[in-house]
């Protein structure tokens, strides 16, 4: 079975931050299942749910989004985008 490819950093943030799954869940009125479906990258948040962590947490957006293509991955042609 392939790897499921990552899209989000939330995990990676919250650490860096010294924040839990569970502080955000309670900060977000969200249940901790739910963040930690997002935090395990099973399930990707909302937009919406992206801006509020982004400003819960301090940080851009981006910072909570994996970049793509990742480090070594394959490259889009110019004007494929």
């Amino acid at each position: 079975m392939p790897e499921k490819r990552k899209l989000n950093r939330l995990k990676v943030v919250l650490a860096e931050r010294g924040k839990t799954a569970v502080w955000l869940a309670e900060q977000m009125g969200k249940d901790i299942a739910t963040v930690s479906r997002w935090n395990r990258n099973v399930q990707q948040p909302s937009l919406e749910s992206l801006f509020e962590m982004a400003e819960l947490l301090g940080v851009e957006v981006c910072e909570l989004l994996e970049k793509y293509p990742p480090q070594g991955g394959a490259k889009i042609p110019p004007g494929k985008s």
